[in-house]
């Protein structure tokens, strides 16, 4: 079915859908991407709601809407949609669960009709596939995308493999161990040749992708034990514990399928990455592998963590980032500028990348050069030029030749330095927009830091556009949160919260539910957007020895800045979030 992009377009525009901007950027985007379809890249891309784009679209091409939720989905119609796709070729039906295609009951009174359930009618191969679930006549119906995804869950879990294959097999005899201060080889190659290993790490990198994991971790431990975990949410939390087998032999799998890194090589730190198609996804894992001490002396043991990289994941819309209005307003107007610094602050794990990523979405369109300096880059950024770093190409070289390469638009990544900083001072002076991240606690923190590395006061002052700070905080789950009984108001009180807005917030807290981890779901950011004002630089420009980071602060208050505790207890009152996290995430704020 053709999709008239332009008309599309034109009718969501109409309707009041999409925004002129949003409708201009999915344009330019799909010129370079024909092969993508509009209403895909509005909500992909661009962050529009599903339902929104796919619902319409279903309406303008007559398709007609059936509401999973009102549907009974008892043990009888789970059965009878799992009996249609195990009768499928293995081919077919998962084909019809990545297109989320799935067979749901035979119309009312027509035995010979089918009803097809699927959140993107307009997809031709959704019509393909229907054709093969045994019905004469298959008719497609629009469902709600999370609706069509919870039937999924139901009928076609993700199967993990790797769990079961383990139980079958049993687990790997093990090699006696040799006391020497060497590795024995042999040994270690005879337990990988088992085949469990193999099994085991392509199924915990399927697992950690299907689960939203950032981070997976493979510890050794004593005993001829290898725990795996994952970090969910910012918290590492134990996903299995493999044993029977040399932790030698697990971090041997896992280096030989990543690029980039020496199997024999275990004394000294190695990065790799190994990239993989899961549920028909490319998806990049950044791997770092770390020599360790335990207490088999004897041992070389390594320590392996695995970056999850999902493209799907990177945010493109600055307003899917949550900035509260100010911050919001302040951060657009300091991007949109011509030249200057934007800097982004905060800890490892912060979610700086996240932020530098949809601000640069933002700005790029096909009239600038968008260039980015990264070590290692993390995510493909469409429309920017990534350099690569490399031993001939290190991030030294990059700096000094990238205001040869023509740019507009920079990023420079973290400002380790003074070298840094002053690259990253001249290209803002000389008429580019520059985007860089700074480990500090808060915003006026940061320009103590630009100050002690050796920047000139003046030079500070005339090149940054705005330091924003930012923390993540764990969401608390919507189907399980519940008003709190009782809560410590004193410290809500002694945390900065006014009496009064206390006595009209809805204090929420965690429950638990299979939704969930412990009661919460995803997170949140908080931010402290410190914009540089004429007040602001003039206090900057008045350092002595030091610079004044109070009254920077007090400063940015009056201009209407939230600080970072001030923005997470907006979190509360939104009943987003709880005051441990909060508290958790802004400690640096009481000392």
């Amino acid at each position: 079915m053709p999709e008239p992009r332009n008309r599309i377009g034109e009718i969501l525009l109409n309707k009041g859908i999409i925004t002129p901007e949003q409708e201009r950027r999915a344009a330019e985007i799909q010129a370079r991407s024909p092969d993508r379809k509009f209403g895909e890249i509005l909500v992909h891309d661009i962050g529009v709601d599903h339902h929104v784009v796919f619902g319409e679209l279903a309406r303008l091409y007559a398709f007609r809407e059936i509401d999973l939720t009102a549907e009974p989905v008892d043990e009888a119609r789970v059965k009878f949609i799992k009996d249609i796709l195990d009768g499928l070729p293995e081919e077919i039906r998962n084909a019809a669960v990545t297109r989320q295609a799935l067979p749901f009951k035979p119309a009312e009174g027509q035995r010979d009709v089918l009803i097809v359930v699927t959140p993107d009618p307009t997809d031709r191969e959704v019509a393909n596939l229907a054709v093969r679930f045994g019905y004469r006549r298959p008719e497609i119906y629009y469902a709600r995308h999370d609706a069509v995804e919870e039937l999924i869950r139901k009928v076609a879990p993700p199967k993990n493999d790797l769990l079961d294959f383990i139980e079958k097999a049993g687990q790997v005899q093990e090699v006696a161990e040799h006391p020497e201060d060497r590795v024995d080889e042999d040994a270690i190659e005879a337990e990988i040749k088992q085949g469990t290993l193999g099994k085991l790490i392509e199924g915990c990198l399927i697992e950690a992708v299907r689960q939203g994991v950032s981070d997976v971790h493979i510890v050794p431990q004593e005993g001829n034990r290898t725990e795996f975990h994952f970090r969910v949410d910012g918290n590492l939390k134990l996903w299995y514990t493999h044993e029977g087998t040399k932790p030698e032999a697990v971090a041997a799998v896992v280096k030989d399928r990543t690029k980039n890194v020496d199997r024999f090589e275990r004394e000294s730190a190695q990065d790799g990455f190994i990239q993989r198609e899961v549920d028909g996804h490319r998806i990049r894992f950044r791997v770092s592998i770390m020599p360790m001490v335990g207490s088999e002396f004897e041992r070389k043991l390594e320590s392996v963590v695995i970056r999850v990289l999902d493209d799907r994941n990177v945010v493109t819309d600055l307003r899917k980032l949550g900035l509260q209005s100010k911050a919001m307003e302040d951060f657009d107007k300091a991007i949109t500028r011509p030249q200057g610094i934007v800097i982004l602050t905060g800890p490892t794990g912060s979610g700086k990348t996240t932020t530098l990523n949809a601000a640069l979405y933002s700005v790029i369109d096909p009239t600038v050069n968008v260039l980015t300096i990264e070590d290692p880059v993390e995510y493909i950024i469409r429309g920017a030029r990534q350099l690569k770093i490399s031993d001939r190409m290190t991030f030294d070289l990059a700096l000094r030749s990238i205001l040869r390469h023509d740019p507009d638009i920079v990023l420079v990544g973290e400002i380790r330095d003074l070298k840094t900083a002053e690259t990253a001072i001249k290209m803002a002076n000389t008429g580019h927009l520059t985007f860089a991240s700074l480990h500090t606690n808060d915003a006026p923190s940061a320009v103590s830091r630009l100050y002690k590395m050796g920047v000139e006061p003046f030079l500070i002052a005339s090149a940054v556009n705005i330091i924003v700070a930012q923390r993540l905080i764990r969401r608390l789950c919507n189907a399980c949160k519940r008003p709190a009984k009782d809560i410590d108001q004193e410290v809500y009180l002694q945390a900065g919260m006014a009496e009064e807005t206390l006595s009209s917030t809805v204090i929420y807290e965690p429950v638990g539910c299979p939704k969930c981890s412990g009661g919460y779901r995803g997170r949140a950011a908080i931010h402290e957007a410190l914009l540089f004002t004429k007040e602001v630089r003039r206090i900057i420009l008045s350092a002595g020895d030091t610079v004044n980071e109070e009254a920077i602060r007090e400063q940015a208050t009056r201009n209407g800045m939230l600080t970072l505790r001030a923005s997470g207890l907006s979190r509360i009152q939104e009943g987003v979030s709880t005051m441990e996290e909060v508290l958790a995430a802004t400690m640096a704020d009481d000392e």
